[in-house]
């Protein structure tokens, strides 16, 4: 905690009726002495009287001095050697460097077990900086934000709180976007979350800290049922929590390296009954391009809504067009749009003509702790930058999420995909898989986006914002930003049961 300077320390003014009011008493006291003194001096043992008064004053004085020193309550002295004597404080010209650090402790529910903790930290000179509270069955969890010296090492950290009475202690290094407020990370949570269906998994990911999303669907995309559900209050286990997804199935969030606590679950599941009872939604602004042969290209949002004019642009496309996109069957392609255009499991941009023809489609796909990207451009309409403005603004959506990466699977032969990725100037990783092609672009530092035909900038036609971002302040968008730095944990790869999307790759 910081120092604060008291008060009381301060001098304060001195006031004439305090004065007249000592003055009165000196002088009542010295006629009071005075007549005591005359009536007992006249007596025959008078003057023995007064001795023995005086000795019985000065006993009394000693006493009282020698038990107020033994039993004193006040703080020790500046020279006290005591053990646990305050250190000196740090001038400001001693200034040392420090860090953050996220540390959870698990204390018993008891008074003074919050003191015997934060006593610990003073003694190493750390800064409690904010402090959650997660009640317990038996036990409460404690979480801070600490500022401590940089010499201070974690594991002498840990072992002062675990003296102090704290067991199960967990602790990793932080950043400067813990240090907004618990209150307004979750307002603006649900901000993102009440304009866009898309943002539910992303805001669930910031809220929990580290850890793994799965969106499980109720039926396959075959039609046949998953069998994957959740009782309406959701399912906690230990480290893991089952949700019921608004738009059925389940929401699976894992966290092997720290258990989930009741507080958490409750705040997960708000976030999810929130976007249960605002319904199907996405932003609906839209940018209007212009190719370089002059014709106007509308780029938007698409959801489920828009399945009918996607399978009108499935009949339109070449079976080598559609073999390319969906590396299996084309006769299944037509299954996996109504997945596709979910937002729960990403976000799908459109290409309209000013007919109203959609002619291109661009899909940003959460795949656990993955993202995936996938362009589909009618034959009619390639070679004229669509798929590279496209890819360029789904990757601008992916920074926007905090995503690390994006990987698109695709055919050596496909020189169109392979070209688009290469046009977003980043860094690039090549694997092959199974016979297809895998390119990573790693987003660190990832360019700001821009129209793949110089010269051409977008129009807005609705002043609506393209995305919940528009409405956070300065403060709380740089501090989310530091979050793309996380290393998250890899998820275990799943079924294609489990993920369709995983199956539509292949």
């Amino acid at each position: 905690m910081t120092d604060v300077t008291s008060a009381k320390s301060a001098r304060r003014p001195h006031h004439w009726r305090r004065d007249l009011i000592e003055l009165a008493a000196l002088f009542t006291a010295v006629a009071v002495a005075d007549a005591i003194a005359n009536l007992i001096g006249h007596q025959p043992d008078g003057p023995y009287l007064l001795v023995a008064s005086a000795v019985a004053l000065a006993a009394t004085a000693a006493f009282h001095t020698w038990w107020a020193r033994r039993h004193s309550h006040a703080p020790p002295g500046a020279d006290s050697d005591g053990a646990d004597a305050e250190p000196p404080s740090v001038g400001a010209d001693e200034a040392v460097e420090t860090v953050l650090w996220r540390m959870r402790t698990t204390v018993r529910d008891a008074p003074g077990t919050l003191a015997a903790l934060c006593m610990a930290l003073a003694r190493h000179r750390v800064d409690i900086l904010t402090l959650q509270t997660h009640p317990l069955a038996e036990g409460t969890v404690d979480e801070f934000l600490l500022r401590a010296p940089a010499a201070l090492p974690a594991q002498q950290l840990t072992r002062e709180i675990s003296a102090a009475g704290g067991s199960a202690t967990w602790i990793e290094r932080a950043d400067a976007h813990d240090l907004v407020d618990t209150p307004t990370r979750v307002l603006g949570l649900a901000t993102r979350t009440a304009l866009d269906a898309a943002e539910l998994p992303l805001a669930l990911r910031r809220l929990l800290g580290r850890c793994t999303i799965h969106s499980l669907p109720a039926l396959s995309i075959t039609g046949r049922p998953t069998g994957e559900s959740a009782p309406v209050e959701g399912v906690l286990e230990d480290t893991v929590m089952r949700l019921r997804d608004p738009s059925g199935g389940v929401i699976t969030v894992e966290r092997p390296y720290l258990p989930f606590t009741p507080t958490e679950f409750a705040r997960a599941r708000a976030l999810v009954e929130l976007d249960a009872r605002l319904g199907p939604r996405v932003p609906r602004s839209e940018d209007v391009l212009t190719l370089p042969e002059g014709n106007e290209i509308t780029v938007r949002r698409a959801d489920q809504g828009d399945l009918d004019t996607a399978l009108a642009m499935h009949g339109r496309c070449s079976e080598r067009t559609l073999g390319l996109r969906y590396h299996g069957p084309v006769r299944d392609a037509d299954r996996y749009l109504d997945h596709l255009l979910s937002p729960r499991f990403g976000r799908t941009l459109a290409v309209q003509t000013a007919s109203g023809r959609t002619v291109a489609l661009g899909h940003l796909l959460w795949d656990g702790d993955e993202t995936e990207v996938a362009l589909l451009v009618e034959d009619d309409w390639q070679r004229r930058g669509i798929g590279t403005e496209l890819l360029g603004r789904l990757v601008a959506l992916a920074v926007e999420a905090g995503c690390e990466s994006v990987y698109a699977v695709t055919q050596a032969h496909n020189t169109g995909m392979v070209a688009a990725m290469r046009a977003l100037s980043l860094p690039l990783d090549y694997q092959i898989e199974e016979g297809t092609l895998v390119i990573t672009a790693r987003l660190d530092g990832a360019p700001a986006q821009r129209s793949a035909w110089p010269g051409t900038e977008p129009v807005t036609r609705s002043g609506a914002p393209s995305h919940p971002s528009a409405l956070r302040t300065e403060e709380l968008r740089r501090a989310e930003e530091l979050h793309r730095t996380e290393q998250l944990p890899r998820a275990e790869t799943p079924s294609p049961a489990e993920q369709p999307e995983r199956h539509l790759r292949r």
